[in-house]
């Protein structure tokens, strides 16, 4: 299934991250994106947090005052099936870049102010599968741009889901 990076998102440590038009992704990270919480966030494992439009979509229908980067993620992606990207799920970004899903994040009170009464739970993978941002690590670095397309591969084979 094919998509489209909405939005890449940095800050200088917590959130909102705001939008750049470009960035290199490297296996530190997006450049020019800083964690405060190094314990919690960011590394090899952890470089690249992604989550999906239309989720947030639904989130705003539900009330959230939710929008790209503002519960940390790098990239916002639209157009994929949000349900396939698991664990070990192959992303590729634009021409070049190459990511492996690492595992789901898990969301903290810093992001309360994107949810309606501080309800960041709502974008927990325990409490509501499918709901969760992803973290990434880098396999091929390079440049994504807004716009660049967005494929997703299944868990473990190469071939698109």
């Amino acid at each position: 299934m094919s998509g489209r990076v909405v939005q890449i998102s940095v800050s200088n440590g917590g959130v909102p991250k705001t939008a750049v038009p470009v960035a290199r992704i490297t296996e530190d990270g997006v450049e020019g994106d800083r964690q405060r919480d190094r314990e919690h966030h960011g590394g090899p494992e952890r470089a690249v947090c992604l989550f999906s439009m239309e989720r947030i979509r639904d989130l705003q229908g539900e009330g959230h005052a939710i929008v790209p980067g503002a519960v940390g993620e790098n990239v916002t992606v639209e157009g994929i099936d949000w349900d396939a990207v698991l664990p070990e799920s192959r992303i590729l970004l634009g021409e070049d870049v190459a990511l492996e899903v690492t595992r789901y994040t898990s969301p903290c009170m810093n992001i309360r102010a994107a949810f309606k009464g501080g309800e960041y739970s709502r974008v927990s993978q325990k409490a509501h599968a499918g709901w969760s941002r992803v973290y990434a690590r880098v396999l091929v670095p390079g440049t994504v741009r807004a716009g660049d397309p967005v494929r997703v591969l299944a868990p473990g084979t190469g071939e698109q889901s």
